[in-house]
């Protein structure tokens, strides 16, 4: 029987590459996304003996468990891998957001994940050598000014990916996460609003490279997984240099703006 993964978001982007870079390798990939003309899309093109596709809510509990169900219905319960890759990304000056887009950003980026966890918890249990990846980001690192609730989320999930990875082992589950900088995805590049650290970083990763590194943490055992040089030195200098976190953050993600400014 094939292998099997589970992705949240696979719609596009960085869901929609790892989809279909699992399926080229003979995977069955469980295709779940909130937009269900660009799902359907995807579906046809890898086609039914390779996917499964259902449109799913990760911020509903009842959702997902219907996604898990329906899943484990084609691959008779087998799951090897838990993608948790659906995310939102809402940027601009904390005081300038909506409470509702801060907790939307909570909503899909850590109660999905944990949705997604609970949902799939007993068939990854009963699959040998069985994963859970969750997309973290390079935010997660520092707290990152003008994606301030974001970073909190994805900060929060390399606990839990930290937290599982000791608690999940003698299950058999490994959980491990992946951590990139900026990607060339809708997100980014039609965001209504751009940090400053957009410009400045600038926007070098591909969906396609996230999806390989995706496939690598399919296979490994690390806990933290990075995309691109840019994310290992960052990552790197954070671990050396503990005390330059925050000069480095400022200097990276944040422009200078007097009182007057901040409306």
């Amino acid at each position: 029987m094939k292998k099997s993964i589970f992705i949240t978001g696979a719609a596009s982007g960085i869901g929609r590459a790892t989809a279909l870079a699992f399926a080229q390798r003979g995977w069955f990939v469980g295709l779940f996304d909130v937009n269900e003309p660009a799902l359907a899309d995807l579906y046809d093109r890898i086609g039914p003996k390779s996917a499964c596709c259902r449109p799913m809510d990760v911020t509903r509990p009842e959702s997902v468990r219907q996604g898990a169900a329906f899943m484990a219905g084609h691959t008779n319960g087998r799951l090897d891998v838990l993608f948790n890759n659906a995310g939102v990304l809402y940027m601009g000056r904390h005081h300038a957001m909506s409470h509702e887009l801060k907790l939307r950003t909570v909503d899909v980026n850590l109660t999905g994940v944990l949705n997604g966890i609970d949902a799939c918890f007993d068939f990854l249990k009963a699959t040998p050598g069985s994963r859970i990846v969750n997309m973290s980001s390079a935010s997660a690192l520092y707290g990152t000014p003008e994606l301030a609730v974001y970073s909190a989320t994805k900060a929060a999930g390399s606990a839990l990916t930290d937290a599982l990875n000791i608690e999940f082992e003698p299950l058999g589950i490994h959980v491990c996460d992946i951590m990139a900088p900026y990607v060339k995805t809708p997100m980014i590049t039609a965001a209504a609003v751009s940090a400053t650290s957009v410009s400045r970083l600038g926007v070098h990763i591909s969906a396609e490279q996230v999806a390989e590194v995706v496939w690598k943490a399919a296979h490994g055992r690390r806990r933290h997984w990075q995309v691109g040089w840019m994310m290992r030195l960052l990552r790197l200098a954070t671990l050396a240099f503990p005390f330059g976190r925050r000069p480095l953050v400022k200097l990276l993600h944040f422009q200078t703006a007097s009182a007057n400014e901040i409306k």
